[in-house]
């Protein structure tokens, strides 16, 4: 009986061993998005959009 809960506590400790790695993938998968994003937003489509949106704004104000 000994036996198997430390089995079952190994077990365990593999599992949350395994979702741990999983999440700090996960977080690194998702900063290299968020910094390859931050290079978007920086561009100079985005200028020009929001330049015409200043220009669309007289109508409205």
């Amino acid at each position: 009986m000994l036996d198997n809960k430390g089995q079952t506590s190994a077990e365990f400790i593999l599992l949350i061993g395994g979702i741990i790695v999983v999440v700090l993938l996960t977080l690194m998968f998702y900063r290299n998005y968020i910094t390859g994003l931050s290079g978007e937003i920086k561009g100079e489509e985005v200028s020009n959009f929001n330049n015409k949106l200043d220009s669309l704004s007289k109508y409205f104000t």
